[in-house]
């Protein structure tokens, strides 16, 4: 049996997923990628490997920080790996949505799960994971209650600005205002929501991949009230980057 480690090296986080030459998944790991993206990798790709019989027969890298890994024997772009990792779970055309800590990406591939196009929103943080960091610090809401206050708002109350300074500043008012908190939360992850669609159009299929729709499903309720269909999200949302590059690595041996 063989064994291959895909390295997603995020702004956040470091996320490695290892599988076999059956490309079944075996391990997954995930730390904090901090200031050293080489000792955060290494100390991802160390714990994976724990869970394994062997050695790895190749490793690829993706993501920011693919460059700086001096173990990988190829990188892909995390374009690419997201690709990758998503055709697999969903073999046909698709929109792709990835929401990262720092940036957000719509993807289009083919059926074949070529990429055909992809836009990503390089001007501002907003409608990505730092925004939603932002915003809970201000409120004094710890990240992981964001979503499940969401879920629980009657109704959103909508945000107008487009930067996430001045959409922190317009969340004060709203609560000088006596809004529902949760009212408030959920009108920020609208807001998130509408940046991405102002991104590209979704057209056909959709699926969420990132560490942000993994811990907050609150998105994909509300794009499948926007569009009225089924949003599509991979077993291991946060891990769908790493995931293509191990099946990229897959490739390359062969």
């Amino acid at each position: 049996m063989e064994y291959f480690a895909g390295v997603d090296v995020g702004a956040s986080a470091v996320k490695v997923v290892i599988i076999n030459d059956n490309k079944e998944i075996i391990s997954k790991e995930i730390c904090r990628s901090g200031i050293d993206l080489v000792s955060a990798s290494k100390s991802a790709i160390d714990e994976a490997r724990n869970k394994i019989a062997s050695g790895l027969s190749r490793v690829v890298a993706t993501g920011f920080g693919r460059d700086t890994i001096p173990f990988a024997n190829k990188n892909i772009t995390e374009i690419s790996a997201h690709c990758r990792g998503v055709y697999f779970y969903f073999p046909r055309a698709m929109t792709i949505i990835d929401i990262g800590a720092q940036d957000n990406k719509v993807i289009k591939m083919d059926k074949q799960g070529h990429l055909v196009n992809f836009k990503m929103n390089r001007k501002c943080a907003a409608g990505t994971g730092a925004f939603l960091e932002e915003i809970a610090y201000k409120m004094d809401i710890p990240l992981s209650e964001l979503n499940s206050l969401a879920k629980v708002s009657s109704k959103a109350v909508e945000l107008g600005s487009y930067c996430t300074v001045f959409s922190a500043t317009e969340i004060l008012t709203r609560i000088r205002e006596c809004k529902n908190k949760e009212d408030i939360v959920r009108g920020v992850f609208l807001s998130v929501v509408k940046r991405i669609i102002e991104m590209d159009s979704l057209e056909g299929e959709v699926a969420l991949t990132g560490g942000v729709i993994a811990y907050n499903d609150v998105i994909s309720d509300l794009l499948k009230e926007y569009f009225h269909k089924e949003i599509l999200v991979p077993e291991w949302a946060q891990f769908t980057g790493a995931l293509g590059a191990a099946l990229s690595a897959t490739d390359s041996a062969k």
